[in-house]
């Protein structure tokens, strides 16, 4: 009895794990890092920050150098460190689609392999627009961006519904979708307002931090997966796609596709 008892928890702990966006606004999360009396940024920017205006998801550059509370210029590693923070931020807990995102790729197969390929493969899709988007080299529009990018998890998170394992046209689609969320994470990147004497280190520490909050959503995920398949042992695999697969994949579809009608009406 306290086994089954057990194992029902670790499986409503995962599947609150997987849809915990549903207890919130659904609507792509407004990050505030410059909130008064709760900011985790130094003031100093924070004020440098608001007196930037930017124009249509455009990165924005800040011609004076980043200094810190104390009024000195803050080194390359100081700013690689604060951007990491951002990034991690960004997606823990702001960030809910893109969680959702990964998370429809993890209940897609309990393989290792096709975990690290799926994962492989979006984050160096994102890590390529967010570079390209950052500098300027391309400039999409959030009006699109944003209501694909809820498409995208809704896709899928509905084919996981329907499919027993991962398709093999996955890692190129997953890829596609990869460049839509580098777009989205550019969109937020640029409204911080980017130093030009530290850009690269910007850059490259939001992009780590970004890389770090989606990793623990998976390693969190895996680690429940872990434990619920020791306590089952030979039944796992028979109750792990009806009790968890489904029902989370069904409420992540739903979410996604509500966020894309939202996002295409609003923006």
């Amino acid at each position: 009895m306290f086994q089954t008892h057990t194992r029902r928890f670790f499986s409503a702990s995962l599947l609150c794990l997987l849809v915990l966006s549903m207890s919130t606004v659904l609507a792509h999360p407004e990050d505030e890092f410059c909130v008064p009396g709760e900011s985790s940024l130094d003031p100093l920017l924070c004020e440098q920050l608001s007196a930037i205006d930017s124009v249509n998801g455009s990165t924005a550059r800040l011609t004076e150098p980043v200094r810190d509370a104390d009024g000195n210029i803050r080194s390359t590693a100081d700013t690689l460190g604060l951007y990491v923070a951002i990034g991690v931020g960004h997606i823990l807990p702001g960030g809910l689609d893109h969680i959702l995102f990964v998370l429809a790729l993890f209940l897609t197969s309990i393989r290792w392999r096709d975990l690290f390929i799926q994962i492989s493969t979006f984050t160096v899709a994102h890590t390529v627009t967010l570079g390209l988007t950052a500098n300027g080299v391309i400039s999409p529009a959030a009006s699109v961006v944003e209501p694909l990018i809820a498409a995208s998890i809704a896709f899928v998170a509905i084919e996981n519904v329907f499919l027993k394992d991962m398709p093999k046209w996955r890692p190129a689609l997953v890829f596609a979708f990869g460049l839509l969320h580098g777009m989205g994470f550019a969109g937020f990147f640029g409204e911080l307002g980017l130093p030009d004497n530290q850009f690269w280190s910007a850059l490259i520490g939001f992009n780590i931090g970004v890389e770090i909050g989606q990793l623990s959503i998976v390693a969190a995920a895996l680690a429940l997966v872990s434990l619920w398949r020791k306590l089952d042992g030979e039944v796992f695999e028979a109750r792990y796609r009806p009790w968890l697969v489904r029902p989370a994949s069904i409420a992540i579809g739903v979410v996604g596709a509500w966020w894309t009608i939202e996002r295409a009406l609003s923006l």
